[in-house]
């Protein structure tokens, strides 16, 4: 601090401007250093949504397969079928929704584009109008809107009028893969364990084995989103079991109106 309260005696010059140096120096460090959750969301979403879907569908298909009466091979079969099917239309199904989102913003970008090259000192205004609108004083949002069309004018009217963003930027390869192998990851889980147990064992084994992977998917998701873990536990575990019984009850209703 420049000054010592209560006594007349004023740090010199050189000295208060070298702290202001260091603790500036440690502010930008501590700006550099920081990381925000939000960076992961577009591979968290998938990932999760993926693992999720893979644990609990392919549980409640061998699960429903069990009820009906089939044997250990044929649960095996079916889940297995339902893994490969399941992780192929996930990553079918992020890469086409997500290659909208991709050529939603080229379009955007594109359109921006045009009017920078056309509309100049509109897009200005613009922008500047933005920085007023959170709170910039005219005469500074004005110049930093100059400053920063400059530099890079595309940049800051993706960034601060269309909201995109480098991190959140629409990646369908990345997506697809993310799901699909999230999925195969969770879908595994329960096979496992239709393989180690026995067929007399396998429903309550699988329902208790995917209660618990569901409970550490709604854990890690809620650590990696920096959210309450205990509102993402409940969410995944109540709708997992609501899904399995469900299915269970099917097939057994309908392996017995077979039989």
């Amino acid at each position: 601090m420049p000054y010592l309260l209560g006594s007349r005696r004023i740090i010199r010059a050189e000295s208060a401007t070298g702290a202001l140096a260091c603790l500036a120096g440690a502010e930008v460090m501590k700006l550099q250093s920081e990381k925000h959750r939000s960076e992961r969301i577009g591979w968290l979403r998938a990932a999760v949504l993926g693992a999720n879907d893979g644990i609990l569908s392919t549980a409640s298909l061998v699960l429903g397969v069990a009820g009906a009466g089939a044997a250990k091979p044929a649960v095996i079969v079916a889940g297995l079928a339902g893994l490969v099917a399941g992780a192929m239309s996930m990553a079918a199904g992020e890469y086409v929704s997500v290659s909208s989102q991709a050529d939603t913003e080229a379009a955007d970008l594109e359109r921006e584009r045009g009017e920078l090259a056309s509309v100049p000192a509109a897009e200005h205004k613009e922008l500047a109008d933005i920085y007023v609108s959170r709170g910039v004083k005219p005469d500074l949002a004005a110049q930093v809107a100059t400053q920063l069309m400059e530099h890079d004018a595309l940049g800051a009217h993706a960034r601060d009028e269309l909201g995109l963003t480098e991190e959140h930027r629409a990646r369908p390869l990345t997506a697809a893969a993310a799901s699909a192998a999230s999925f195969t990851v969770g879908a595994a889980l329960p096979l496992l364990v239709v393989a180690i147990v026995s067929e007399a064992r396998a429903p309550v084994a699988i329902a208790l084995s995917t209660l618990v992977s569901l409970t550490l998917l709604g854990w890690l998701a809620a650590w990696a989103g920096g959210s309450p873990p205990a509102k993402g536990i409940l969410r995944v575990t109540v709708w997992g079991a609501i899904a399995m019984a469900l299915t269970y009850a099917i097939g057994v209703l309908f392996g017995t109106s077979v039989g």
